[in-house]
C-alpha cells in the first residue's frame, strides 16, 4: 500500500509562444488568455506586467528598473497506481515554476515553485462534494473526511522522488484573499511581502490547505493595495530569498489584477481593518481580455471528469489508501 500511488513530472514553457494543451487544469488560469485572436499580445502583456512588478520591488542595484526577468513554466504531476489489475493514471495537479534571471551578470536562479495551484481532485471536492452536502434541512454543511484524500496526495507528491528530484524547496502558493472574511492589519513588515495583515476566523480554503500541510500567512507588498494570501510549509520568512519571494508576488499579484481587478488594481489601498469585494467599483481594468466565466465553467466540468474517471472506478482502492495514511494537518 506504500508504494499504491507514484508521480510523474513534465513541464511547459508558459511565455508568449504558449499553446495550451486540451488536458491542461491550468486552462482555467493563466491558460485561457493563451485563447483567441488576441491570444500573444495578452500573453506578452502579462509577462510584461510581470516583469515591471519583480524590478519595481528588487529595485536595489537596479536604477534602471530592468535588470530582472522571469522565465515560467508550467509544471504538471500525474499520480500512477494499479486498478483492478491495470496501470492507470490520472492528472494530479498544476502549479508554475519560476526561474530568474539576472541580465546585469548573467546568472540565472531558481525562484519558488507553485505561485498559482490547479487540482482535479480539488475541483472535484468544491464543485462535486461540497454542494451535494446538506445537513438534512438543505442548508449547506461540510461532508465528514472533505479534503482528506486531496491533502494526502499532495504531501505524497511533495515527500516523492519525482518532487525531491527536481525540487530542492517547498512550493509556495499564492492566493487571492477571501471576499467572506476580514483582515486586521499587524504592526509587522517585511521588506518583500510587505505589512502583514491577520485573518479574524479561518476559512474553509484555509482549512483545506492545512490538510495539505500548508499553513496561511498574509502581506500586502511595498506598492500593492491588497493583501495575498501566501500557503506555505516550514518557515515562508526565513526558508526564501527576497528575491525567490518576488517572484512569487509579482507573478500571481498580476494574474490578480487581471482576474479580479476589484480588488488587485483598486484604485486605493486596503486599509489597516479590510473586507475585499468584487462588487467594488473603484479599480481600473487592464488591458488583457480574460474569461472569468470560462474559470468557473471548468472547475465544475474537470470537477465531474475527475469523479467519473478517478473517483468512481478506484473508490474501494482511494478509500483504503486515505485511510492508510491519514493526512497530517498543518
Amino acid at each position: 500500500m506504500a508504494d499504491a500511488f507514484t508521480f510523474s513530472i513534465t513541464t511547459t514553457p508558459f511565455n508568449e509562444d504558449y499553446t495550451p494543451s486540451e488536458s491542461s487544469r491550468i486552462t482555467t488560469n493563466f491558460a485561457n488568455l493563451a485563447r483567441g485572436e488576441n491570444r500573444q499580445e495578452n500573453l506578452r502583456n502579462a509577462l510584461t506586467m510581470i516583469n515591471r512588478r519583480f524590478n519595481s520591488l528588487a529595485h536595489w542595484d537596479n536604477p534602471e528598473g530592468d535588470r530582472y526577468a522571469l522565465e515560467l513554466e508550467i509544471v504538471s504531476a500525474r499520480v500512477h497506481f494499479t486498478s483492478d489489475g491495470e496501470e492507470r493514471q490520472f492528472p494530479l495537479l498544476e502549479v508554475l515554476d519560476t526561474s530568474i534571471v539576472d541580465r546585469k551578470t548573467g546568472a540565472r536562479s531558481h525562484g519558488i515553485v507553485g505561485n498559482n495551484f490547479s487540482s482535479y481532485v480539488r475541483d472535484y471536492d468544491f464543485s462535486v462534494v461540497l454542494p451535494a452536502a446538506s445537513d438534512g434541512s438543505g442548508a449547506p454543511a461540510l461532508p465528514e473526511n472533505f479534503g482528506n484524500l486531496h491533502g494526502s496526495l499532495f504531501q505524497r507528491f511533495l515527500d516523492s522522488e519525482a518532487y525531491r528530484r527536481r525540487f530542492a524547496q517547498l512550493p509556495v502558493i499564492c492566493i487571492s484573499v477571501s471576499t467572506s472574511k476580514t483582515y486586521h492589519r499587524t504592526g509587522n513588515s517585511h521588506p518583500a511581502l510587505g505589512l502583514e495583515y491577520q485573518q479574524d476566523d479561518h476559512s474553509l480554503t484555509d482549512a483545506y490547505f492545512g490538510k495539505m500541510g500548508l499553513r496561511v500567512r498574509y502581506f500586502m507588498p511595498p506598492g500593492s493595495v491588497a493583501p495575498l494570501a501566501f500557503y506555505f510549509r516550514g518557515d515562508l520568512l526565513t526558508d526564501y530569498t527576497n528575491l525567490q519571494l518576488i517572484s512569487t508576488i509579482s507573478t500571481m499579484e498580476t494574474f490578480q489584477k487581471i482576474y479580479r481587478p476589484e480588488i488587485y488594481n483598486a484604485n486605493s489601498a486596503a486599509p489597516a481593518v479590510y473586507r475585499p469585494s468584487l462588487g467594488a467599483q473603484d479599480f481600473s481594468r487592464t488591458l488583457i481580455s480574460y474569461d472569468r466565466e470560462e474559470r468557473s465553467r471548468l472547475g465544475v466540468t474537470q470537477g465531474r471528469y475527475t469523479e467519473e474517471h478517478f473517483i468512481a472506478p478506484n473508490r474501494e482502492l482511494l478509500d483504503q489508501w486515505a485511510a492508510a495514511y491519514p493526512t497530517p494537518v498543518a
